[in-house]
């Protein structure tokens, strides 16, 4: 579904990226883990063009879009959810909701995925007509993923979403994370630096370091990696 081929991005002439390759298949749950800095925000912002690579290519459905907008690579089906989760909070969670289906004209359908959006977070039903910026930490997450859903990606990209959470609503929201996989087929790739969490949920793993993949393996063997279980599991 999606390749990164050699891809080397940088921030002027910090070099971000060095060569790295990945591979998603339709369907996965691939959890990308390191440290901080090392690389895994702008593999994410890579994809979704926001960052253009300087070298190498990303392909996506055997279309090379590394040199695409964001608004069209949205359209094709790839949305990312945000470090931080970035929503407008001055529009209410209902408004924030229709900004992410903002290139869709099915209204009918864009009205069941509505339904769904608050089936699946029911407290933002209660929320709908209040400012997103009002909102707990966890229930800006929880809007931050349903935004991205409202673009009905087949590929959705996830940046930290755990970051500042209580293990609750972490906990709840890694849950819908499989929930959306398993009955919408869609296709996660997350960036997580609680690597126990993302590993347990993913079916693959990539290790970055320094802008580098270094390992890449199965989540059950790299959670059971000397390394692995050193540098990031705290064991």
């Amino acid at each position: 579904m999606l390749s990164l081929v050699n891809v080397e991005t940088y921030y002027g002439n910090i070099h971000a990226l060095k060569g790295i390759n990945i591979n998603i298949s339709e369907g996965e749950i691939i959890a990308l883990i390191g440290a901080n800095g090392a690389g895994k925000s702008t593999t994410l912002m890579s994809i979704s063009g926001i960052i253009s690579p300087r070298q190498g290519k990303i392909i996506y459905m055997d279309r090379e879009i590394h040199t695409l907008s964001p608004d069209v690579i949205v359209s094709l089906g790839i949305s990312q959810v945000p470090e931080g989760r970035h929503i407008f909070p001055d529009l209410t969670v209902l408004e924030n909701l229709q900004m992410g289906a903002f290139l869709r004209i099915d209204k009918k359908e864009i009205k069941k995925d509505l339904e769904y959006i608050f089936d699946l977070f029911p407290i933002l039903t209660q929320r709908r007509n209040q400012a997103g910026g009002t909102l707990s930490g966890g229930e800006q997450q929880m809007l931050a993923i349903s935004r991205a859903l409202m673009a009905r990606p087949r590929l959705l990209l996830l940046d930290e979403p755990s970051l500042g959470l209580a293990p609750i609503v972490v906990k709840q929201i890694f849950e819908t994370i499989r929930k959306i996989n398993a009955k919408h087929k869609t296709t996660v790739f997350l960036v997580e630096q609680n690597a126990n969490l993302a590993l347990r949920l993913a079916d693959r793993g990539y290790v970055m370091e320094n802008g580098e993949i270094v390992l890449e393996d199965s989540s059950g063997n790299l959670l059971s990696n000397d390394k692995v279980r050193k540098a990031y599991l705290g064991i």
